[in-house]
């Protein structure tokens, strides 16, 4: 590659020389950002003309970091997967957070419940996508979305189809219950009764946007669903590791003395 020539009498090159001889050499020494020197030579004209080619550098530019943050909700709007600008606090939000504060929780007692060995570690982690497709339908409310966004809107009904043959597996393992039991049975246990309870108002956030049309009725399933697998799993986790689950006792005023 050399520079383009200019001049109305130019003639062609007749040869072309390229990174040998002593002037090459010297001029490489000489100049160490460069990686080429072309000299071309035009005999009618007794010209000749050098071209340098610089070595590629390292960019001095810092590498750009992705801003986590865009002050877009700064006065307390967001924005819905359709565009459309809410507050933060409304009914889409309410359901979209409590969906995502379960799905933490859910991520917290997975890593009580890996130290265990438990196997099902991983319908856990498949639930958390599921969760991840349920904010998606919630934060696409119908009213607002147009036909691109109708598939973001959707929740198939293959998780609650699975989500009930967990629960007919480990029932089938459990001794029934014959009194209310309290949140309890081990560290397991228990995060996965907390994970229940979470469960529980997110179906409770979710209810009015099913019953005004903005969300899929599948997502009040698969979150009622939910909630009976996470109390059978706590149960189970509990038999499993050993320990007994705390029955519910009626305080006698009796007793008091």
């Amino acid at each position: 590659m050399a520079e383009r020539w200019r001049g109305r009498r130019a003639a062609a090159p007749r040869a072309w020389k390229t990174g040998t001889g002593e002037y090459l050499a010297e001029k490489l020494t000489q100049t160490p950002d460069l990686s080429c020197v072309v000299v071309a030579v035009f005999p009618s004209h007794r010209w000749e003309v050098t071209a340098a080619i610089a070595r590629p550098q390292p960019s001095s530019k810092t590498p750009k970091v992705p801003k986590i943050y865009t002050k877009t909700g700064d006065k307390g709007f967001s924005s819905t997967f359709t565009g459309e600008r809410r507050s933060k606090d409304d009914q889409v939000f309410e359901a979209v957070g409590t969906t995502d504060e379960l799905s933490s929780a859910i991520g917290f007692a997975m890593e009580l419940i890996a130290e265990k060995g438990h196997p099902f570690v991983e319908e856990l982690q498949k639930i958390q996508c599921s969760l991840q497709d349920v904010g998606s339908a919630l934060a696409t409310p119908r009213s607002s979305a147009r036909e691109a966004h109708l598939k973001h809107a959707t929740f198939e009904a293959g998780p609650i189809l699975e989500l009930e043959q967990w629960i007919d597996k480990y029932s089938h393992q459990l001794p029934p219950l014959t009194a209310f039991i309290l949140p309890s049975g081990g560290k397991s246990s228990s995060a996965l009764h907390f994970c229940r309870a979470v469960c529980r108002r997110a179906e409770r956030r979710v209810v009015p946007l099913v019953q005004t049309g903005e969300t899929d009725a599948n997502v009040v399933k698969f979150l009622n669903r939910l909630s009976d697998y996470l109390f059978t799993l706590a149960r189970y986790t509990a038999m499993k590791e050993g320990n007994p689950e705390k029955i519910h006792k009626k305080n006698d005023l009796s007793d008091r003395t």
